[in-house]
């Protein structure tokens, strides 16, 4: 089996790397102490990888937090290795030559990436090997610790916290202002920004990749709960790639030419309603089933919205969001003489009346169609949550699971099922 050609590409100078690498810069360039957080799948290796990669030599040193071995030679050998150093002899003939090393080598910074994973003697090895480069060299190292961490968790603080000596000194070596500090993924118009990189990254695969027009739509996917817990409005750049390739593979394995919103759609649904579903790999490999007849032109796409995309499951439905750069570009339906789509509508649409603190301190996304029992994820927008036009449920199978419900003629929405 080939490899998918949508699974390599070039480093993309994101907002969020852009944030990182400048705050590393700043601890090189003044040899300052920090503690970097950033949410799980931010970008934070890859940034790391790009800054070391420009920097050349040995001058910026980065290893990673060794997992679930708390001696200090683990880290050690860490930083051997990165030196290009043999790990011949016993660490505690080693481990005085360390510093000797990183001084032979010029190096300038360290930076130590998943550090939420540090033990207490990796810490304490960091602190006695720069306090013996600044006492036998009088070379000084910035030290960067970048750790994962969501909201407003802070790793290794109860450590660094504690009132013995030896952690009192290590916290006296953080930067006196911004010992700290949290870097925050993207925002919706940092999205667009990746979107447009990807479109011309991408575009001698797809000619008429357009990903920017969808740019709303994956930001609204990519901020529900499940991908986004902590509410923070930001997208990661591994939900996205992951989000964006899945849909690109699936639209070039069809022939098409751009993006199909069909793919964008399942795998927003995959990775939001089904992120942890337990597949049963049995029989045939797994495919994608395309139809190449059912690829829509250039103009017939232009016209589609989200909204008109059926999913495949149809009690679990991501609403997609149609972007405002697709609808002023859309053409009329006169000039595409494409004959309307035949279905049966629900009667229901519009507003949902809950309040939207209500809403969110219930943790319940999903919520029932009181006119024929559909079930959607909603999130707020604009302030309000709102049901699109859809079609009608075509199944009579009772609804489980929590959710918000209306009775047909009632006003009142309450959370039910799930006791």
């Amino acid at each position: 089996m080939t490899q998918s050609p949508f699974r390599t590409y070039p480093f993309i100078e994101t907002a969020f790397a852009r944030r990182l690498q400048a705050k590393l810069h700043d601890s090189w360039d003044n040899r300052s102490w920090h503690l970097l957080v950033a949410d799980p799948g931010a970008g934070k290796t890859t940034a790391i990888r790009d800054l070391q990669k420009r920097a050349g030599g040995r001058s910026v040193l980065a290893v990673v937090a060794p997992k679930n071995i708390e001696d200090e030679q683990a880290l050690g050998d860490q930083f051997f290795s990165a030196l290009g150093v043999s790990l011949k002899g016993h660490w505690r003939t080693r481990k005085p030559k360390l510093m000797g090393h990183l001084h032979q080598y010029g190096t300038e910074f360290l930076i130590v990436d998943d550090a939420h994973d540090l033990s207490m003697p990796h810490l304490m090895l960091l602190k006695e090997v720069t306090d013996q480069g600044k006492l036998q060299y009088d070379h000084l190292l910035g030290v960067c610790l970048v750790a994962a961490g969501r909201g407003n968790t802070i790793p290794l603080k109860e450590i660094l916290d504690q009132p013995e000596p030896t952690w009192l000194q290590w916290r006296r070596r953080l930067d006196s202002m911004q010992p700290f500090c949290r870097v925050l993924s993207h925002t919706s118009e940092e999205v667009r920004e990746i979107l447009a990189t990807l479109e011309t990254v991408f575009q001698p695969l797809l000619p008429q990749l357009n990903l920017r027009r969808w740019t709303s739509s994956i930001y609204d996917w990519l901020t529900q709960a499940p991908l986004d817990p902590t509410r923070s409005g930001r997208v990661t750049m591994d939900n996205l790639m992951k989000l964006v390739i899945a849909a690109l593979e699936w639209s070039y394995e069809a022939k098409a030419t751009d993006v199909q919103v069909s793919f964008l759609e399942r795998a927003a649904e995959w990775l939001v309603l089904r992120h942890d579903t337990l597949w049963i790999i049995d029989g045939a490999a797994p495919s994608v089933e395309t139809n190449q007849a059912e690829i829509p032109s250039p103009e017939q796409a232009d016209e589609m919205q989200a909204g008109q995309v059926s999913s495949s499951i149809e009690e679990q439905k991501i609403p997609p969001s149609v972007s405002t750069e697709q609808a002023a570009h859309a053409p009329s339906r006169k000039k595409a003489e494409v004959p309307p789509a035949t279905s049966d509508k629900c009667t229901f649409s519009g507003v949902v009346q809950v309040p939207l603190k209500r809403f969110e301190e219930s943790s319940v996304a999903r919520v029932e169609c009181p006119g024929c029992g559909r079930v959607w994820t909603l999130s707020p927008s604009g302030g309000v949550l709102r049901f699109k036009s859809h079609d009608k449920r075509k199944t009579n199978t009772p609804n489980a699971g929590r959710r918000w419900a209306r009775g047909e003629g009632e006003t009142d929405w309450d959370v039910v099922g799930g006791d």
